[in-house]
Formats: structure tokens, C-alpha cells, sequence
């Protein structure tokens, strides 16, 4: 999955080309080996044309990230980017937490993202990081079993073992999607890890790895 992000209202036109090429480029066979989501500024001002094009296009969702866009995950400029889009169908991925481009503020906290949750009820919103970048603890307590997908990018590597299988098992092995924020992280690496857990089952990893993604996006 490639996760391009628009940083400027302006550059929409130009990663839309990127990912349509994408897209283009490994679409043979039953399941592409590369999809390529859509971006989208929050301070666009025609994203409900942008959101529609996005759709024609048959793009599975959009890839936010507000700590590169700017504002926090809960400002009305996102949420209604968020409603717009899950009444489209389309995915809605995000980063989440921590993250060293804005070390002194976190824009996507869990309290924001329960906030969007209970204001727009997005049925495929995507929080990166198992909930909350490196603040784990905190997406446990405010996130576990709540309606939304968390994916493993990064935080596989670098959480314990238990922690990870117990919130598996709080939030629900079908809600959890693999990822690993590549080139940060290894792919093969992190899938090693994620198969090497003891306390998760085997149905279970076969969600994580590709059951879940599967039935999301249509594949």
C-alpha cells in the first residue's frame, strides 16, 4: 500500500497523477502488488469535487497526516472531509500520535480521534500506529474496542509482545490491519515479528496480514 500525502492544497492535482500512475502500473492480475491511495489537503476548497474524483478514479480511500497538513485530526475542515468521504465508500487512513516532524504537539491524539468518531462516525477510518504513535498505553485505555481499524505500521517493532497481543484482543483481531510504514521499518522484518507472537492464534495473524485488508478494500 503506497500512502502518498498532499502538504499543500495545491499539490493535489500532482499526487493524484502519481497515484493514478500507480495504480496503473501493478493493476494486473486478481490482486495488484501495489495500491496507492489518494491525499487530499484539509484547506482545499473544492474537496467535494476532489472526493468525487477520487472515487471516479476507483481509489480505495485517502491517506491523511496532520502533523505534515497542519491542523489537528478534529478540526471541522477534516471532519467534513471524513463524512464526505465515507458517504463516497472510500477508506479514510491516518497518522496518529507522536511523530519527530512535530515533536512539541501531537495533532491526531486518541481524544481527538473519539472526538471525530463520535461526531462523524467514519466506517473505515484507519488510525496508523495501533491508535497513537509511541502514547500506547493511551490508545489501549481510549481506543480498544471502539469503531474504528488500527494498523501495526512502526509500533510492531518497536512495542512489547504482551501489549500488543492484549490490545489485539481487546479491540478485536478484525479491526487490526499490517503495516510497517516502510522504509522505517522492515517489511519482512515486521511480518517475522507479527508471526512469531505465541499469544496471538493463527486465524488471528491471517486477519492482521491480509483478511481484514481484503474485505476493506475490496480485493
Amino acid at each position: 500500500m503506497v500512502l502518498p500525502i498532499v502538504t499543500d492544497p495545491h499539490q493535489f492535482d500532482s499526487i493524484f497523477r502519481f497515484a493514478v500512475h500507480v495504480n496503473e502500473t501493478y493493476a494486473e492480475g486478481p490482486c495488484p502488488r501495489l495500491i496507492s491511495l489518494a491525499s487530499i489537503h484539509p484547506l482545499s476548497d473544492n474537496y467535494k469535487d476532489q472526493l468525487q474524483q477520487i472515487r471516479n478514479e476507483g481509489f480505495k480511500g485517502i491517506k491523511l497526516h496532520p502533523n505534515y497538513q497542519g491542523l489537528h485530526f478534529d478540526d471541522i475542515h477534516y471532519m467534513r472531509i471524513i463524512d464526505r468521504a465515507s458517504e463516497l465508500g472510500l477508506c479514510v487512513l491516518t497518522h496518529a500520535g507522536y511523530d519527530p516532524y512535530t515533536p512539541d504537539e501531537e495533532f491526531c491524539s486518541p481524544d481527538m480521534a473519539l472526538h471525530v468518531l463520535d461526531e462523524v462516525a467514519p466506517p473505515r477510518l484507519i488510525l496508523a500506529h495501533m491508535g497513537s504513535n509511541e502514547h500506547y498505553e493511551e490508545a489501549e485505555q481510549k481506543l480498544c474496542g471502539k469503531p474504528v481499524y488500527l494498523d501495526t505500521a512502526y509500533s510492531i517493532m518497536h512495542m512489547q509482545e504482551e501489549q500488543f497481543v492484549r490490545m489485539v484482543h481487546l479491540h478485536g483481531a478484525d479491526h487490526i490491519l499490517f503495516g510497517t510504514d516502510a522504509p522505517w521499518t522492515s517489511q519482512k522484518e515486521c511480518a517475522e515479528r507479527l508471526n512469531s507472537f505465541t499469544g496471538l492464534s493463527h486465524a488471528e495473524k491471517e486477519l492482521i496480514l491480509s483478511g481484514n485488508a481484503q474485505v476493506l478494500l475490496g480485493i
